[in-house]
């Protein structure tokens, strides 16, 4: 079987369900963004998170992926960044006990990213994100050695404000002969570095996963193109409708999955990254691409029913048995 490794943002997520929107507003946090705030800005969210109820978890977008593909029984890696900091524990120990075989780079000062995420009552959620010493991820951190007995990269497209980083990763993996997956991570910054990731799907990347809101953001069309607009770029374009379902631009075909049937929307934190392993399981598989979208819709309607990032082992023997009936 391929093994898949995947790089980006080392993160602790801190998540609290919200009674109202005003709460974003007073915050200038856009409802369903992922905004980067400074050390000051931590604090004061910080002390206002401190007034709900919250819980905490490991997160980042690639982090949860690998997990989840993990739980599946595919190899799986990690490269980050942490701080030696309670943190930076948590977050190691969380990957590698579910089965994710960790690359990180540790840095003796600063401190581990935290994301603070905010959950409206729709289940939407908002982010404000200390990336901590993961900003300080760079290209010397990086070398071939790390790919090695890996065929898959998946790239978190919040990463991709580091050129730099992601131009010297994916170019590694192309030399390896890797396949490269790019997420391309929040609408914000996609609008903000659009030419780049125009660049990156021409030149290096197999597999790209778009939300409704970043296809729009990169198209700027109708949404029902998208797939095909993408696929243009790359071999494999995938578009995430949500209650819509999805679609796969491929070969010069195009395929698309209803959503499935959810009755409880609790938080939607990780429905791109649980999409993502589900397609990349059965990808792994060799599974037709209708399979794929289908399997990948399976594991975000699982994830969306439960707070944060992590399914309990009862709700993943639930969803693996629900992926074996749909295959």
């Amino acid at each position: 079987m391929q093994k898949i490794i995947g790089i980006g943002n080392s993160l602790v997520d801190i998540l609290a369900r919200v009674n109202h929107e005003e709460l974003l507003d007073e915050m200038n946090l856009p409802k369903g963004s992922m905004q980067l705030i400074d050390s000051e800005e931590l604090a004061l969210i910080s002390k206002r998170m401190r007034t709900f109820e919250h819980t905490r978890a490991s997160g980042g977008s690639a982090a949860n992926t690998m997990k989840a593909l993990a739980h599946m029984g595919v190899d799986t890696g990690f490269i980050g960044k942490t701080a030696p900091d309670e943190f930076g524990l948590f977050f190691r120990s969380e990957l590698e006990n579910s089965g994710v075989h960790t690359s990180l780079i540790c840095k003796d000062s600063g401190s581990t990213g935290i994301a603070s995420t905010f959950i409206t009552p729709d289940g939407q959620r908002t982010f404000a994100t200390y990336l901590g010493v993961s900003a300080g991820l760079s290209a010397q951190d990086i070398n071939s050695h790390m790919l090695e007995g890996y065929d898959i990269l998946y790239v978190e497209g919040y990463m991709v404000q580091n050129h730099e980083l992601i131009e010297h990763t994916m170019d590694l993996a192309k030399r390896r002969r890797m396949t490269i997956c790019l997420d391309l991570a929040s609408y914000n910054i996609v609008e903000s570095d659009h030419d780049f990731f125009k660049s990156l799907l021409a030149r290096y990347v197999d597999i790209v996963f778009a939300n409704e809101e970043e296809a729009r953001a990169f198209i700027g069309r109708d949404i029902k193109e998208a797939a095909r607009e993408l696929g243009k770029l790359c071999p494999v374009a995938v578009v995430k409708l949500g209650s819509q379902g999805s679609s796969v631009f491929a070969n010069n075909t195009y395929h698309e999955c209803p959503a499935e049937k959810v009755n409880n929307i609790i938080d939607t934190t990780g429905a791109g990254d649980y999409f993502a392993a589900g397609f990349l399981e059965a990808s792994v598989h060799e599974k037709p691409f209708q399979n794929c979208i289908r399997q990948g819709g399976i594991l975000a309607g699982a994830v969306i029913q439960v707070i944060g990032t992590t399914l309990k082992p009862d709700e993943w023997t639930q969803t693996l048995k629900q992926l074996r009936a749909a295959n």
